[in-house]
């Protein structure tokens, strides 16, 4: 996964960045570590007269092999708000692999339904 750091009105710290990278890690073995995955990551203070608030804000769009991810949370640590944005992120995952998972069963459980109706002979017609 290709990781793309972008920072508005702060500065972006290595300290910051390895935090990011380390909360990440997750992120990248849901997705299987696919190179093919791109993921904007910004990081943002909302105010600069605010002093308390939710001022601090991460966002994250992931794309890539059908997915297309957003999530985004706002709080008044900018630790806080990477954590809960990767949350949501991870939420969104497995949302959608529930989903993906339910489409394949609903669709075999129609194909079944199918093949029923195409036998020639039922239980009854074997008896006489």
């Amino acid at each position: 996964m290709n990781i793309k750091i972008k920072t508005t009105g702060i500065s972006l710290t290595p300290a910051i960045s390895e935090y990011a990278d380390k909360r990440l890690i997750k992120i990248s073995k849901i997705i299987g570590g696919d190179p093919s995955f791109i993921c904007d990551l910004e990081l943002a203070k909302t105010t600069n007269h605010h002093k308390n608030g939710d001022i601090f804000r991460a966002e994250m769009h992931i794309v890539g092999k059908g997915k297309d991810l957003y999530a985004s949370a706002e709080d008044a640590d900018l630790y806080a708000a990477i954590d809960a944005m990767r949350d949501e992120i991870i939420r969104e995952l497995h949302a959608s692999k529930g989903k993906r998972l339910s489409f394949i069963r609903k669709g075999g459980a129609q194909v079944k339904s199918m093949m029923k109706g195409m036998w020639p002979f039922s239980k009854k017609d074997a008896e006489l």
